[in-house]
């Protein structure tokens, strides 16, 4: 592709070009440096909105308009009249929550935001050439649609259900009333959240906007009484020191991103030279070393959404064990947990953790069977029509389940020494970076062509050995304790099913 078409596809992208000095100077393509220049400011934003639209100072009605006005600016600015579709989504599925029945809104949200983002995925491939990733309008549709869906779910799970039928965070998060447009256009498109989100819970959101988000953060943690650690010695948060932290890993990424990612390119691993003439040890390795190269891209993105939340006050979960304020109440990723995994599952906790959330939360808790795969199915919907995006998420089903039986019948003996549990946990380290790597690759690759000589130049090893543990290894081994799951160590710490 030359440097013409490169333009543009990036003019499609965004809508402007203005940039593409900016973005011919560091190598980066305009659509990203476009994103990283509306993020950055964002956070600027972000510290006005907290300093001079404070709740103090303004009617929550105002802070609403002026985050729904600087959100849909920031939109238009990006995609141009692309930006229309996010406006149609949000617009039709609010004339779905005012008329729809409380009984069926959250299905026919569901259906009616899902397709849109489909047809606009299907358009963008013909627009946009196939198989080049770039941040492009489908970005906040996709956004979007968690949030509409989550809060559909909520309102009929505060309008519809008794209360005796809802789990315990069904309780707490439901909500009792129908919102008004002005505070469903904010929710939706905010400047905080509307290019890469994440996506937020609306009952918090709507505290953000009153003033008391962290006031009743910091007294849910007081009233609860079992981590106090000097609550009453916590003033009213600044978010400058957390801020700053966030922005120097943002920093670390982008230069990880300049020196190792660009200098391992995904595609060689399908490269037929390579394939032909690197041993299968050599290309074990590159994929290991490429696919861990490709993270801090998301990184970057994800620690700068949080960055922009919490600079505008947004964001405070409570005290850690210290008594300090803990701002990661949306936090999409946790890197040191992703890097230490010892488990698949603990890999995909830490990894995208709003999704995640989104997906239990509409799907899983509530699936009367095949939760687990209908929840890889309802992933994949929503990533995109990248026949990639479906080998990851159909490969991760036997994956998950062999690694389930795995720590089932074989972890409580390596916990009886510290050295056993060690040995344990590199071992396990190692698999899941070596699993995830394989399960991700289709996801980068995008096509099918790629992904398969991807798949033949691996022997389709993990598949394999993940379909015969499952078969062979038995789902609940003799002498089984349920409880034994809850046992915390390392990072093997999340409760199966």
């Amino acid at each position: 592709m030359d440097e013409q078409e490169k333009t543009d596809i990036a003019f499609k992208t965004t809508g402007c070009t203005w940039l593409g000095p900016v973005s011919d100077q560091v190598g980066v393509p305009l659509d990203q440096v476009n994103f990283i220049a509306c993020q950055v400011f964002g956070l600027a934003l972000a510290f006005w909105f907290r300093l001079f639209l404070s709740p103090q100072r303004v009617t929550a009605e105002v802070r609403h308009a002026v985050a729904l006005v600087f959100g849909a600016s920031i939109i238009m600015f990006c995609f141009g009249w692309y930006a229309v579709h996010v406006l149609i989504l949000v617009l039709s599925c609010y004339g779905i929550m005012i008329t729809a029945s409380v009984h069926n809104l959250h299905r026919y949200t569901l259906i009616a935001s899902l397709g849109y983002l489909t047809l606009c995925q299907v358009s963008r491939v013909f627009i946009f050439d196939y198989g080049v990733l770039s941040t492009d309008f489908s970005g906040p549709l996709m956004m979007i649609t968690q949030k509409v869906t989550t809060l559909a779910f909520q309102v009929h799970d505060g309008m519809s259900r008794k209360r005796e039928e809802l789990k315990e965070d069904q309780r707490r998060l439901a909500v009792h009333s129908r919102p008004s447009l002005l505070e469903y256009l904010s929710y939706n498109i905010n400047f905080l959240s509307v290019l890469v989100g994440p996506c937020c819970i609306y009952k918090d959101y709507i505290e953000f906007i009153k003033g008391q988000h962290v006031q009743h953060r910091l007294k849910r943690v007081k009233d609860i009484g079992s981590q106090q650690n000097g609550w009453n010695k916590v003033p009213e948060p600044s978010p400058v020191r957390t801020v700053i932290n966030k922005l120097l890993v943002c920093v670390c990424c982008l230069l990880w991103f300049f020196i190792i990612t660009k200098a391992f390119p995904i595609t060689y691993n399908v490269d037929p030279q390579f394939v032909s003439e690197a041993s299968f040890v050599t290309r074990l390795a590159y994929a290991l070393i490429s696919v861990q190269a490709a993270r801090p891209k998301f990184y970057f993105a994800w620690t700068l959404a949080d960055a922009v939340h919490n600079a505008a006050g947004f964001g405070v979960s409570g005290v850690n064990e210290r008594g300090e304020v803990s701002w990661d109440l949306i936090s999409n990723v946790h890197i040191w947990e992703i890097e230490t995994a010892t488990s698949f599952k603990s890999f995909i906790d830490n990894w995208n953790i709003q999704t995640a959330f989104w997906l239990k939360s509409v799907c899983y808790d509530r699936a009367p069977f095949y939760r687990m795969p209908l929840t890889f199915v309802l992933s994949a919907i929503w990533h995109g029509v990248y026949p990639g995006y479906y080998f990851t998420f159909i490969t991760a089903i036997p994956i998950t389940l062999a690694a389930r039986t795995v720590r089932r019948n074989f972890r409580e003996y390596f916990l009886s020494s510290r050295l056993l549990k060690i040995c344990y946990d590199v071992v396990t380290w190692a698999a899941t970076q070596m699993t995830i790597c394989y399960t991700v690759m289709p996801f980068l690759l995008l096509a099918v062509e790629p992904t398969m000589q991807y798949y033949r130049s691996m022997y389709f090893h993990v598949h394999i050995i993940s379909i015969l543990t499952v078969i062979l290894l038995p789902s609940k081994p003799c002498g089984f304790k349920p409880e034994s799951l809850k046992t915390r160590h390392s990072n093997n710490n999340v409760k199966e099913d």
